[in-house]
């Protein structure tokens, strides 16, 4: 065997069970995964976000029932579950949003395109969602 095939890399794959605990994603794999989740948990209670818009919307009565559904609840699901689940709507938009304009940067400004800037960006995106969703969250949940 030549010296030049000894030293190639050996490459793996990685196995879901064992090395995805102890692989590091750097942050910019953080947002690129999450702005995929968000954009499919956005998709699927598109059906939710409708009713809720439907709701809001029609008439004074079907309002007060909007909100004794995240006051009191419907049948067995309690009104708190509601909200979490419109927490989880928001954070998934504005991380979607935040995400998206980011791309949107790096796609107008190439020059920006480095690694620095994307794990400044990265960490920027996952702060400002996060932030947000807890400002937005407390105000849903009654804290101020």
């Amino acid at each position: 065997m030549t010296e030049l095939a000894k030293k190639r890399p050996e490459f793996r794959n990685i196995n879901a069970f064992k090395d995805l605990t102890t692989y590091r994603l750097p942050p910019a794999g953080w947002v690129s995964i999450l702005h995929r989740v968000s954009g499919v948990i956005m998709f699927l209670l598109l059906p939710f976000i409708l009713w809720m818009f439907d709701t809001s919307v029609s008439s004074e009565i079907s309002f007060a029932k909007f909100k004794a559904v995240f006051n009191i609840g419907v049948g067995f699901v309690p009104g708190w579950f509601f909200k979490l689940v419109v927490l989880a709507l928001m954070w998934a938009y504005l991380h979607h949003f935040i995400a998206g304009l980011r791309h949107l940067w790096m796609d107008v400004s190439h020059d920006a395109v480095s690694k620095e800037f994307g794990k400044s960006s990265a960490v920027v995106t996952l702060v400002l969602s996060i932030a947000l969703t807890l400002v937005l969250g407390a105000k849903l949940f009654g804290l101020y």
